[in-house]
């Protein structure tokens, strides 16, 4: 049985066996979600009723997964579990557009936040980070970009939006926070997208780096 999230890629469902049971239960911003107590409950369910179970995540399980919650679920009901490493969007996205999030000049580090529910985050503190990668940040675009300014950050410092990543359509978004907006806004237009979601928001001086490093021809 395979229980998966809903930016699980589809071609994945190509691999499992014919007589294998697929259920999802992806949440995805705006749209009808499957509540965690009721995932929990199928992760139970099928696994006292001995079946094998895969839950899979897209991504790393421990990165905004939930993983905690499941886990506790299972231990709770006496099921044994086992989880399998995954490579987040965080640090995958950045390096498929060709941005690296360190640079002996330019990021000496970086840092990884839901941008969910910006109200939340310590935006002074997030402001002074020389690389700051936001994950689902598609729909607060406009709060990320006003908070960063009303902090102290540079206007004209380059930030990308890197859309369904690793995907065929991924698609990169990139320019400075004073422009980024109307360039997102721009850019949706033309390619009759309706959000900007799923997306990975890079905001630092590295960005500019993907002009050079990230795959096939210059412009």
């Amino acid at each position: 049985m395979l229980i998966y999230d809903a930016l699980v890629d589809d071609r994945l469902s190509a691999q499992v066996r014919p007589d294998c049971e697929l259920i999802p239960v992806g949440k995805r911003g705006g749209l009808p979600s499957t509540a965690q107590a009721e995932i929990n409950h199928l992760l139970i369910h099928h696994c006292q009723g001995g079946k094998q179970v895969v839950r899979l995540k897209s991504g790393d399980p421990f990165i905004f997964g939930r993983a905690t919650a499941e886990i506790q679920a299972l231990r709770g009901a006496g099921c044994d579990f086992e989880v399998i490493p995954g490579l987040s969007s965080a640090l995958a996205g950045p390096l498929l557009a060709g941005i690296p999030l360190t640079d002996p000049v330019l990021s000496r580090g970086f840092g990884v936040f839901t941008a969910h529910e910006p109200e939340a985050l310590n935006w002074a503190a997030l402001a002074q980070l020389p690389t700051l990668v936001l994950l689902m940040g598609g729909r607060q675009l406009g709060a990320i970009v006003a908070q960063l300014l009303n902090h102290g950050r540079s206007p004209y410092i380059p930030i990308a939006i890197i859309r369904w990543a690793g995907q065929p359509q991924q698609a990169v978004i990139a320019s400075t926070l004073l422009e980024i907006e109307q360039r997102s806004q721009e850019h949706m237009a033309q390619a009759g997208w309706n959000s900007l979601s799923p997306c990975i928001i890079v905001v630092g001086e590295v960005v500019s780096l993907g002009e050079f490093l990230r795959p096939g021809p210059r412009p």
